[in-house]
């Protein structure tokens, strides 16, 4: 069995409980193969005097780290990563920022990551790139002589070619995608986005549903959603002292309905639109009032981003807002929490909520979809309101599909799951238990590696 290498921008620590079911699932495929898990350990140093590797061996698994620059972190991590790639793979151009500084830092990093992996590498390891901070390591690698099977998987979304001629950089960034051997997308729609530009604007050629040919170039492009580990979700939903919390969520002022969103901080999470969305319901359905209460967790992530800041006082005050006009003395409708919660007691809160409202503006998968269907009783589930806009819609079509942009449709798609009979919730949720089970994370990682470890298709005479 070959080798398997990793790397990503932040490597997770093997050691670590807190880890989530993704990295659990690549851990576990590390340990199985033997290998390495390179990238940065999210340390920031103050100029490249400070650059030092770390190698740890843990087992059958190594994991090999480097700390940024002050300078890389600025420039090419909130830089060109977080205010320009983020923004166009997220369709948000009004939020792009590009600059020269940013996009030479995006490069630079890039091909230190190359030359500080390529020695690393064995014959016939398989090199597994993850995201958008990487697109251009298997350049650096191959202008370094590695020939090894290269992969990449794109978390987030690919944007259509209209959006994507936006950025400055973006035909060396498609040049950059075409040197991988194997290209992995979250959803159809992104595989399509991309075989698009590369047909129409880089003279590529589809031979076959999934192989581009382009250039001397033949890239395997496959749809593989991203998983959960199912089964060790829903224990972790069943535990006793699950149970316990659900109990006490259900006493806390006694309201019908729990409606629970958990989501990073950011902007394409659409959670000021959400809250606009459960004020619209409070509005429609004035005789539900104190019926509901929507629990909010919502993550810091990227606080030096302005924007990310912007966001957070937005939903400040319109919490605030929609308590006062509609809260009383026994009665919160929105609880509002600005912080990391331990997966075992999201796992608790999803089982004790009778609606999962899951509405991002634009999103690569969503996991916490998946995780709220894992989550729910067979027997008296919940209902999953999910965003047409989200990749895990492409799957999930059994949920109440909504569009986050209008507040009507999301209102009136909450009070029908508040008022939908049990029957229709067993039979909807049953089906998509299946197809969160059918794609899991075990799948994705096989399906993924399966593609790399084929052998390279050679270029017809």
């Amino acid at each position: 069995m070959k080798r398997l290498v990793v790397v990503s921008n932040r490597v997770v620590n093997p050691e670590c409980k807190a880890a989530g079911g993704l990295a659990v699932c690549i851990l576990d495929g590390l340990r199985e193969r033997g290998g390495l898990w390179f990238g940065w350990n999210g340390e920031i140093v103050a100029d490249e005097s400070g650059v030092a590797v770390a190698c740890t061996r843990y087992d059958k698994v190594t994991i090999v780290t480097m700390p940024l620059t002050e300078r890389d972190y600025q420039e090419y991590y909130l830089g060109f990563c977080n205010a320009a790639l983020w923004p166009v793979l997220h369709y948000r151009l009004d939020l792009a920022r590009f600059t020269q500084e940013s996009s030479e830092a995006y490069r630079r990093v890039n091909n230190h990551f190359a030359e500080t992996l390529a020695p690393l590498l064995m014959t016939g390891d398989l090199v597994w790139a993850h995201d958008y901070h990487l697109i251009p390591l298997a350049e650096g690698l191959r202008a370094r002589g590695v020939r090894n099977r290269l992969g990449f998987f794109l978390h987030v979304p690919f944007p259509p070619p209209d959006v994507l001629f936006a950025m400055p950089e973006h035909e060396w960034i498609m040049n950059a995608f075409v040197q991988y051997d194997v290209l992995g997308f979250q959803t159809k729609l992104d595989q399509a986005n991309f075989t698009r530009f590369a047909c129409e604007h880089m003279g590529g050629e589809m031979v076959s549903d999934e192989l581009l040919r382009i250039g001397e170039n033949v890239v395997s492009v496959s749809t593989i959603p991203v998983g959960i580990n199912v089964e060790s979700f829903a224990a972790a939903a069943r535990r006793p002292e699950a149970e316990e919390r659900i109990q006490w969520l259900h006493r806390r002022g006694e309201p019908r309905v729990n409606i629970i969103g958990v989501d990073r901080l950011d902007y394409t999470k659409g959670l000021p639109d959400r809250f606009r969305s459960f004020k619209r319901w409070l509005e429609l359905y004035p005789r539900n009032c104190k019926a509901a209460t929507l629990m909010q967790i919502a993550p810091p992530t990227r606080e030096e981003v302005k924007a990310y800041a912007d966001i957070r006082h937005e939903l400040e005050a319109l919490s605030g807002e929609i308590n006062g006009q509609f809260g009383d003395f026994d009665w919160t409708p929105v609880r509002y929490i600005h912080r990391n919660v331990p997966r075992d007691i999201l796992a608790a809160l999803y089982r004790g909520s009778q609606i999962g409202l899951v509405t991002p503006l634009r999103d690569g998968m969503n996991l916490v979809a998946k995780e709220y269907v894992a989550a729910q009783d067979d027997d008296n589930p919940g209902v999953l309101v999910l965003s047409r806009f989200a990749g895990a819609a492409e799957d999930l079509q059994e949920a109440l599909i909504v569009n986050p942009y209008d507040a009507d449709d999301v209102a009136q798609a909450i009070q029908r799951a508040i008022s939908m009979p049990r029957e229709e919730r067993i039979e909807r949720h049953a089906a998509l238990l299946a197809r969160v089970r059918e794609h899991d994370a075990r799948n994705w990682m096989c399906k993924f590696l399966q593609a790399l470890d084929a052998p390279s298709i050679p270029l017809a005479a």
